[in-house]
């Protein structure tokens, strides 16, 4: 399987409760069928991405990070690689390596999806196409900054930074319900 079938399976799977979700989740599939290229950062009208809250043990923080070029505290991820196997896997992928802690488990289906312009590496303004699922860190897990990344954070899910944007927001509420499952 490639990552783009990978894509369009774990989207096609999932069944949001928000019509909205449901609504983006439809036009990310519309994406993903009219781009084989849509997993790549170089299609320039907007690209898949794969993004992860991660959660503490107690299922009570989210781990956040201040985004060198965005300014603002933001869930983990990014861009796909051509690497990654799975959509799941890019996300797990992207916490893990800015997180640095060893042994996060994720969610197989996503918890939200957001659309955001963004200029990102490719220098020119585009759309990041976020697929967004949650992660939990192990028991007394220790997370470490990388280089990707101003500051990491444990923030509680119930007071996140003053300058949270919709996208956070909504992929937090979305967390918080999972978590009381």
């Amino acid at each position: 399987m490639t990552l783009h079938e990978s894509a369009v399976e774990v989207l096609s799977a999932w069944e949001p409760a928000d019509p909205a979700l449901d609504s983006t989740r439809y036009a990310l599939l519309a994406f993903l069928d009219a781009r084989p290229d849509a997993c790549l950062r170089s299609c320039v009208p907007g690209h898949i991405t794969a993004s992860a809250l991660v959660l503490d043990h107690g299922r009570r923080h989210a781990l956040l990070t201040l985004h060198p070029r965005i300014g603002r505290w933001l869930q983990l991820g990014g861009h796909c690689e051509p690497s990654d196997e799975t959509l799941v896997a890019a996300a797990l992928r992207e916490a893990t390596e800015e997180s640095g802690i060893a042994g996060l488990t994720i969610s197989p289906l996503p918890a939200a999806v957001h659309v955001h312009p963004v200029t990102c590496s490719l220098g020119v303004p585009t759309r990041h196409l976020d697929v967004q699922f949650v992660a939990y860190a192990p028991a007394g897990a220790q997370f470490e900054r990388s280089d990707e990344s101003l500051d990491l954070r444990w923030w509680p899910l119930d007071a996140l930074p003053g300058e949270t944007d919709f996208g956070l927001a909504q992929l937090a509420r979305a967390a918080c319900a999972l978590a009381a499952e």
